[in-house]
Formats: structure tokens, sequence, C-alpha cells
């Protein structure tokens, strides 16, 4: 049970920024690319600017979105990134950012306005 409120959570969460992405300008390319290297959130590009977005979204007060973004997280997403990006050359050419979309949502999706901080150049 837990595992399927956690997944709708993501879900949600996912689904938040990229409406947020979108309102700002960016193109969705992809959303919740899973390979064995790792997964990644969602693929934006803005401009000349491919965005790997990591989504957080937290229901309590326990560490920030960007706090769970551990060394080991990014190098799971740099690794599934360099696999997306073969099997998308073309994509390859344009700069890469990691950013970070760490939303507060106290009462999960039942949260009637959830705290949305969108942080560019996250990590490297």
């Amino acid at each position: 049970m837990n595992r399927d409120i956690d997944k709708r959570l993501g879900a949600w969460g996912e689904a938040l920024t990229a409406n947020w992405l979108y309102i700002h300008g960016y193109a969705i390319l992809d959303h919740h690319v899973c390979y064995r290297e790792g997964e990644l959130d969602l693929i934006a590009q803005t401009g000349e600017t491919l965005a790997v977005v990591e989504v957080k979204l937290r229901t309590g007060d326990f560490a920030t979105g960007s706090e769970a973004v551990t060394l080991r997280k990014q190098e799971r997403i740099r690794k599934a990134l360099g696999r997306y990006l073969s099997n998308h050359p073309a994509l390859d050419q344009l700069y890469i950012r990691f950013d970070v979309c760490q939303i507060a949502a106290p009462d999960g999706i039942e949260t009637a306005e959830p705290e949305v901080e969108y942080i560019e150049n996250a990590f490297y």
C-alpha cells in the first residue's frame, strides 16, 4: 500500500514540475526514464539548454529535497543521462544542466498550494 502511495506522490510531483517548467517556457522532452544505471525524472529543453530535472517531493520537515540528491544519486543520474544521450544523439549538442525541483506538500496530493522551489545547476 505504501508503495502505491509513494508512486502516486512521485507522479504528482513530476506532473507539478512539468507544469512549472511548461509555464516557464521549457519544452518537456521526456519523463520518468528508467535504465539499469538510474532514473531520469524529467528532461526538458529551454533554448540551447537540456535540463535534467530531479524531482524531490517532501511531505514532512525532514531533509530538503535537494539534500536528498546525494553524490551517489548524482552519479546514477549522470550514468542514466549517458545512456539517454546515446539513444538521442541530437541532444548531445545542447548545454547540459542538472536541476532539482523540490516540492513541499505537507498534505501529500491533497496539498492545496504546494511550495515549489526550482534550483538550476544544483550539481555538476
